[in-house]
């Protein structure tokens, strides 16, 4: 809240979307024929390499997941249309919603900053969350919209792509595990996005140093994406 008690900022954060498959999934043999060419060069069992890989992905260790067994995926419920409207409004089209009744209340300070939530998967495929990018991708536009027709009234709108953040939302997405490893080894510091680095970006853009960044998305991933 501003300094005249009405809305300063407005933070768009919402995991509510369906996470199907569009078609059924067949796994990749290519763990297993990792875990036999390593078994014939170490003389011991491919049971025993699938353990040792398994031990070491849980504990921690990224680099395994190239050599556990795939994600699991429900193969009995897939996308319908339904999803995808539902997915779409709660992740993406409702942010206008809120908005435009914060306006017509006319509650909003003099320099207001709308924020917004995406990820990478506006632009990657992951399996299972093709609703999710879809509102990734209506919620970047709306924000874009945004920003060109609020800006009159001193309301900028911008949106923030984080890196992969081990945060309960991602433990919904299917595949989360080697989603994680797969982060972890492409980011140049080595670590995941954690929430804090999001939230020092959100406190950044909502000081008065910022009040020239609009229509913007700004990625908070310590160069995750370019990796």
């Amino acid at each position: 809240m501003g300094d005249t008690g009405k809305v300063r900022m407005v933070l768009h954060s919402i995991a509510l979307g369906n996470l199907k498959l569009l078609v059924p999934y067949n796994a990749s043999i290519a763990p297993l024929q990792a875990r036999k060419k390593i078994a014939k060069a170490s003389n011991l069992t491919e049971d025993d390499i699938e353990s040792i890989a398994q031990r070491g992905f849980e504990d921690g260790v990224s680099a395994m997941y190239t050599i556990v067994d795939p994600p699991e995926y429900n193969n009995s419920q897939f996308l319908d249309k339904d999803d995808f409207t539902h997915t779409i409004h709660a992740m993406g089209s409702n942010i206008l919603e809120w908005v435009q009744d914060i306006f017509h209340r006319q509650l909003f300070a003099e320099d207001a900053r709308i924020l917004s939530l995406t990820s990478e998967g506006n632009s990657i495929a992951w399996r299972g969350y093709a609703a999710v990018s879809a509102a990734k991708a209506v919620l970047e536009s709306v924000s874009r919209s945004m920003a060109v027709e609020l800006a009159p009234y001193g309301i900028r709108s911008n949106v923030i792509q984080a890196g992969v953040t081990d945060t309960p939302a991602l433990k919904m997405i299917p595949g989360c595990n080697h989603i994680r490893a797969q982060a972890h080894l492409r980011n140049p510091f080595g670590r995941l996005t954690m929430p804090e680095d999001v939230a020092n970006v959100i406190l950044l853009l909502c000081m008065d140093e910022a009040s020239w960044i609009n229509g913007s998305l700004i990625c908070v991933d310590g160069g995750e994406r370019i990796a």
